[in-house]
């Protein structure tokens, strides 16, 4: 089997909200990397999900329009995030505000840390 090439840095917030779901997962994969392309079987690998769950799920995102075909290469097709899906488009910005929310949390926390002088 390939080396696994996107690192897992772990539970990233979009699986933290709403849940470890395959579909999820696939969606988050590629809204983790907008600027890359990635064939099925990449994200097979990447995600270590077996290909009769991958399918189930994939072609629901292609179809509502969510994950798009960025080019082909050969016979292979790769697929990108579609950026400018109204879904994609509320799900960053939901993403965007609730680590805005943490990060002003964590920033709360450290000022009560740290005593006046």
């Amino acid at each position: 089997m390939a080396e696994v090439t996107y690192k897992d840095l772990g539970e990233t917030l979009l699986v933290r909200m709403f849940g470890d779901s395959p579909k999820l997962r696939i969606l988050d994969l590629f809204m983790d990397n907008p600027y890359f392309d990635f064939s099925k079987s990449e994200v097979i690998r990447e995600l270590g999900m077996s290909k009769q769950t991958f399918y189930k799920y994939f072609e629901d995102l292609v179809e509502l329009g969510v994950v798009k075909v960025s080019r082909k290469i050969g016979r292979a097709t790769l697929y990108r995030i579609n950026k400018e899906h109204p879904l994609v488009k509320k799900l960053d910005e939901i993403i965007n505000e609730v680590s805005l929310q943490i990060a002003e949390k964590e920033a709360e926390k450290m000022k009560k840390a740290i005593p006046a002088t």
